[in-house]
């Protein structure tokens, strides 16, 4: 019986891959990732209703008082997340901070305006009583230095990846190349951020999802995640290289491939089906977070199986057409 030939069709999944990233990539360098104030700094008001409230009308308010830079997400529990630019708060003390250009008679406080407070007084005379759930304020410094270390961390990590690749497969039968395996799992690793800072990008220029520090914390998971798939499939190639010397290096790829996508398969989609339960259930908090690794560890699977092998082949044509020239 004909085996499933992987490698042959390599092309039409490098054009598959395309479909998935280009769009997002686009959209990543026309609107950008849709930031929240843990990157541009900013604050972030989260209050419960009695009663549900559209997000349009809480806009609304935020509008008329001339927040005009915000956004509004709404959840269970009638729970309303807002984020702004940076909220004059004032504390009762002898400082006298200046106040924010939002001015009102209510909500005075004894050193200026709070608008925290201002904010909650429209919202209840327009919906009610309202319950405040929690705030955070995060300065531009602050933001700008969690911005500097998350590329830091991705940078690092994706050099750690090449140079344990490298050094892990540096037995390898030759022709390969230690460092091809590592570029091409790296490659991978490229495609799976692309797709995930392109998903990201879409989402939040039409849905309002913004990046925060979670999603830094899953796309380093996704990176983990991508390269452990991709090692799988590598560390079957390396052994199947030793033992048959007469077959073809693309013969041996694709029925590494093949060996090892049962394995893949039945892992991702176990992890799937937890993350797909904590997305429903598990709370706005981690949203963010277990919406990336969705995105990320699908993208990762689909990569590491049908991109950084089907590389490798052509990587390994490439230098044996040069070798012969």
């Amino acid at each position: 019986m004909n085996q499933l030939n992987i490698i042959g069709h390599r092309k039409w999944y490098y054009l598959f891959s395309g479909v998935l990233i280009v769009p997002g990539t686009i959209a990543l360098l026309l609107w950008g990732l849709n930031l929240g104030i843990d990157f541009k700094g900013g604050s972030q008001l989260e209050v419960q209703f009695k009663k549900p409230v559209a997000a349009a009308e809480v806009k609304s308010v935020l509008d008329a008082l001339g927040l005009h830079d915000n956004s509004i997400q709404t959840s269970s529990n009638n729970t309303v997340t807002m984020s702004t630019r940076s909220l004059n708060v004032p504390v009762a003390t002898g400082d006298n901070p200046v106040s924010a250009p939002i001015t009102s008679p209510v909500a005075q406080g004894s050193t200026g305006v709070n608008e925290k407070l201002l904010i909650e007084d429209r919202l209840t005379a327009k919906f009610g009583t309202l319950t405040e759930v929690s705030f955070d304020s995060v300065g531009p410094v602050i933001g700008q230095e969690l911005t500097r270390n998350a590329i830091y961390a991705v940078l690092v990590a994706s050099l750690a990846i090449v140079l344990y690749i490298g050094w892990a497969f540096r037995a390898v039968p030759k022709p390969a190349s230690s460092l091809r395996f590592g570029v091409c799992a790296i490659i991978a690793l490229l495609h799976d951020m692309l797709f995930l800072l392109g998903s990201f990008a879409l989402l939040g220029k039409f849905f309002n999802v913004q990046a925060n520090a979670m999603f830094v914390v899953a796309a380093l998971t996704v990176m983990g995640f991508s390269v452990h798939d991709s090692i799988v499939v590598f560390d079957r190639i390396r052994e199947s290289l030793r033992k048959e010397r007469n077959v073809s290096f693309e013969e041996i790829v694709n029925r590494s491939i093949l060996e090892t996508l049962g394995r893949s398969i039945n892992t991702t989609v176990t992890v799937l089906f937890t993350l797909l339960a904590l997305f429903l259930f598990g709370g706005d908090s981690i949203r963010i977070f277990t919406l990336a690794l969705l995105l990320g560890i699908t993208s990762g699977s689909y990569s590491s199986i049908f991109n950084a092998s089907p590389l490798l082949v052509d990587w390994q044509n490439f230098a044996t057409r040069k070798r012969k020239a």
